[in-house]
C-alpha cells in the first residue's frame, strides 16, 4: 500500500503500541502506589527480544534503491521481509521518504551501499536515517556494503578534502546509533566515527570459492603497498606464500606498475584486492605478472565498482577470472561478461545483523 504524502492513518501496530498496547505490559501507564515502599518497588519487565527474528517486533529491516536485491536476500537469510516505506524523486532528483511501518521503539537496520551514482544514493541514505530518527526508531543501524569516498581517507596532496570523514561525519549527524560496513578501503576509517562500528570482511565468501578450486601452485598478489595487509591474510587463509606488486600512481584513476617483488615464475597468480574501479591498475597487474612468467592470473575483489572502459579492459586482458561480491549492483555488461563472477555475501551480512541485533559477537563470524 502506498500513502499520499499528508496523509494521517493508524495502523494495528500503532494501536497495540499506544493506550493499552506494549506500554500497559511494561508499566509505562502504571501510577505508584503511595504506601508502597521504594525499595520494596519491582522494575518494569524488561522487553527481551525474540531468538528468532521473524518474530521480534522489535527489529526491522529497510532498503534503499541502490542494492535492493542484496537487502532482500538479507531478509530471505533472516527470515524478515524488506519494510515497506515510499520512496520517490521530485522531477529535480529531490529524494523524498516515506516509512510506511511503525518502528516507535525498533532496532532498525537499513541496507543502502553508496555506489553509483554515489552522491545520490548517499543522499538517499541520510534522508532514510533522519526519517528513521524522527519515527523514533530504538537504535538505527546503517548497513553500508560498500562505503564510498573511502579511498580519500587522508591529506595526500596539499589543499584536499578528508571526504571519507565528511561522510562519517555525515552519518552520524543524521542520527545513525552504530555502522556495519564491509571491507573499508583503509581499516582506520573505523577510527572517524564517534559511534561503535563493525567492519565485515568479504573474505570468507572468497577463500571458501578458490579453495574449491584447488588452484595449483598459488601466489596471493597485492596489486600496491597498502592492500599487503589484505593479501597476507588472504594468503595465510590459502596456506599460499605472497607476492606485491610495486604500484606509482601518477594520478587519479592511473597507475603505472613497476615491478614484482617475489616468485610468481610458473606460479597461478592470485590478486585481492578491495576495489576494482576502472580496472587500471588491474590489467597493468595482470601484464606484469605474466611478464614475470606467472602460468595464469586470477583476480578477486570485495567490490565491483567496474566504471568507466573496466568491463571492457577485464574483457580484453589475459585474466583467467575475476570474483567479486555482491555488495555493488553489477552493470548488464558486466553481468553478461563471463570472466566476472559474483558470489553472494548477504549470509555473512545477514548473519552479523543478528548478532548486532541480538548482542551477540560479531567477531566468531570470522574465527
Amino acid at each position: 500500500m502506498t500513502m499520499e504524502a499528508g496523509s494521517v492513518t493508524e495502523t494495528l501496530e500503532d494501536k497495540q503500541t499506544s493506550g493499552t498496547g506494549d506500554a500497559s505490559k511494561d508499566g509505562a501507564n502504571k501510577q505508584p502506589n503511595p504506601n508502597q515502599n521504594p525499595k520494596d518497588a519491582k522494575p518494569a519487565p524488561e522487553r527481551k527480544r525474540a531468538r528468532n527474528l521473524s518474530e521480534d517486533r522489535r527489529f526491522k529491516l529497510f532498503s534503499g534503491t541502490a542494492n535492493r536485491p542484496l537487502s532482500e536476500e538479507i531478509g530471505r537469510h533472516i527470515g524478515v521481509p524488506v519494510g515497506e516505506v515510499k520512496l520517490q524523486r521530485f522531477a529535480d532528483g529531490e529524494v523524498y521518504f516515506q516509512l510506511l511501518e511503525n518502528v516507535r521503539g525498533v532496532d532498525v537496520f537499513v541496507v543502502q551501499p553508496t555506489c553509483y551514482p554515489v552522491d545520490q544514493n548517499l543522499m538517499e541514505l541520510l534522508v532514510m536515517i533522519d526519517a528513521l530518527k524522527r519515527a523514533s526508531a530504538a537504535r538505527i543501524t546503517a548497513v553500508v556494503p560498500y562505503y564510498g569516498y573511502a579511498r580519500q581517507d587522508r591529506k595526500d596532496r596539499p589543499r584536499v578534502a578528508i571526504s571519507a570523514k565528511l561522510i562519517a561525519d555525515l552519518l552520524t549527524t543524521a542520527g545513525a546509533h552504530r555502522a556495519l560496513f564491509v571491507d573499508l578501503h583503509a581499516a582506520q576509517i573505523q577510527g572517524f566515527f564517534n559511534i561503535p562500528v563493525d567492519h565485515m570482511f568479504a573474505s570468507p565468501v572468497l577463500v571458501s570459492h578458490f579453495r574449491s578450486l584447488a588452484l595449483p601452485n598459488l601466489t596471493v598478489v597485492s596489486p600496491d603497498a597498502g592492500g599487503v595487509e589484505r593479501a597476507r591474510h588472504f594468503a595465510q587463509k590459502m596456506g599460499a606464500p605472497l607476492a606485491i606488486v610495486d604500484k606509482r600512481r601518477t594520478d587519479i584513476n592511473v597507475a603505472e606498475v613497476m615491478n614484482v617483488v617475489g616468485d610468481v615464475a610458473g606460479k597461478t597468480a592470485l590478486i585481492i584486492d578491495d576495489i576494482i574501479d576502472t580496472a587500471g591498475t588491474l590489467v597493468k597487474t595482470v601484464d606484469a605478472l605474466y611478464a614475470n612468467g606467472a602460468a595464469a592470473v586470477y583476480a578477486c575483489a570485495s567490490h565491483a565498482v567496474l566504471s568507466g572502459p573496466a568491463v571492457e579492459r577485464i574483457a580484453n586482458s589475459r585474466i583467467e577470472q575475476v570474483v567479486v561480491t555482491n555488495t555493488i549492483p553489477l552493470r548488464e555488461a558486466a553481468q553478461k561478461l563471463p570472466k566476472i563472477k559474483v558470489l553472494s555475501i548477504a549470509g555473512l551480512l545477514g548473519a552479523a545483523i543478528e548478532s548486532i541485533h541480538m548482542e551477540t559477537s560479531v567477531s566468531t563470524l570470522f574465527s
